[in-house]
């Protein structure tokens, strides 16, 4: 029998990835970005030689090269960049290619305040090595070279992952997901922490951690309160639902300990008898199709941004 649920997975990253590092991903940005600055920055990154390869194929310059309003509104997009360069996270982060302090940028979506990286060194090294492929490509480049490039190496790393790695993958795309809910009422924020004022001008920590995998806390009266504990379970395998979800209920368990009042398991939904999830894990009290927020669209998606907006005490972000 042909398994596909290996495949499923991939999909499920997939979608995910077109949300922060796909080409969807950097329309979306430039769609929120000033154009005027746009060009500017393009003149100062782009060799002529390339922008006229490039005008002449029809394809837009900032579809090929970084520029710094780009990596500013969206730090994920510096994967999309990496992946039209056919590298891959090893290789690109390794000591030696000085990309390491930028690692952040893709993982969490995340440009540290208190140590901003070079991002318009980031932005000329880069460029220099784009240059090269656009000139190097024969048949001269076209828009589908731009397009599908980037999804050769994204198979190569998800191929070369295992059920762990993606898992930890699911979980990260998650809270990426979540920051954005929370953007603008972001005071400080780390590689697993965010600190928000909500609309009550309480402090509210929305944290990367083990059991739960994300953990939503309020302050009251000097003191955090552990509200929500978020269990991410990315397999997809249907006739293993039930092992994920006993999986989650061992963790809720512990989170009931910690004094968290509200239980939510993001799990594939998709041809699951939700009776029987309930069964294997009775203490989450809410469930959401972990396909639907990965992609950040369907009614889980929604109902979820939603609830951990009110959780969060700010309004539902349009």
């Amino acid at each position: 029998m042909i398994d596909h649920s290996r495949q499923v997975i991939f999909h499920q990253m997939l979608v995910a990835a077109r949300k922060t590092v796909l080409m969807d991903a950097l329309s979306e940005a430039l769609g929120e970005i000033d154009p005027n600055t746009l060009k500017k920055q393009i003149t100062k990154y782009v060799p002529s030689d390339a922008q006229q390869i490039l005008g002449a194929a029809g394809i837009r310059d900032e579809h090929v090269f970084p520029t710094p309003i780009v990596l500013e509104r969206k730090p994920t997009l510096i994967a999309y960049y990496r992946l039209l360069l056919g590298m891959s996270q090893k290789r690109f982060y390794r000591k030696g290619t000085g990309m390491s302090p930028y690692k952040g940028m893709e993982s969490r979506g995340l440009i540290n305040v208190k140590k901003p990286p070079d991002i318009d060194h980031l932005c000329s090294v880069m460029s220099d090595h784009l240059a090269d492929l656009v000139r190097q490509i024969s048949p001269r480049i076209t828009a589908r070279d731009v397009s599908e490039l980037p999804l050769i190496t994204l198979g190569g790393q998800l191929y070369g992952s295992n059920n762990n790695a993606i898992g930890r993958k699911a979980t990260l795309e998650v809270f990426v997901s979540v920051a954005e809910i929370v953007k603008t009422f972001i005071v400080t924020q780390d590689g697993s922490r965010i600190t928000i004022k909500n609309a009550s001008k309480r402090k509210v920590v929305i944290a990367l951690s083990t059991d739960p995998d994300i953990r939503i806390q309020e302050e009251f009266e000097g003191k955090l309160r552990n509200k929500v504990a978020i269990e991410i379970k990315g397999g997809t395998d249907v006739s293993n639902a039930h092992n994920r979800a006993g999986e989650a209920e061992k963790s809720h368990q512990k989170a009931k300990k910690q004094g968290f009042r509200d239980y939510w398991t993001l799990i594939s939904k998709t041809g699951v008898n939700t009776a029987k999830l309930k069964d294997e894990s009775p203490t989450t009290n809410s469930w959401f199709d972990v396909a639907q927020v990965l992609a950040r669209d369907g009614p889980d998606w929604e109902e979820f941004r939603s609830r951990f907006a009110g959780e969060a005490g700010i309004p539902v972000s349009k």
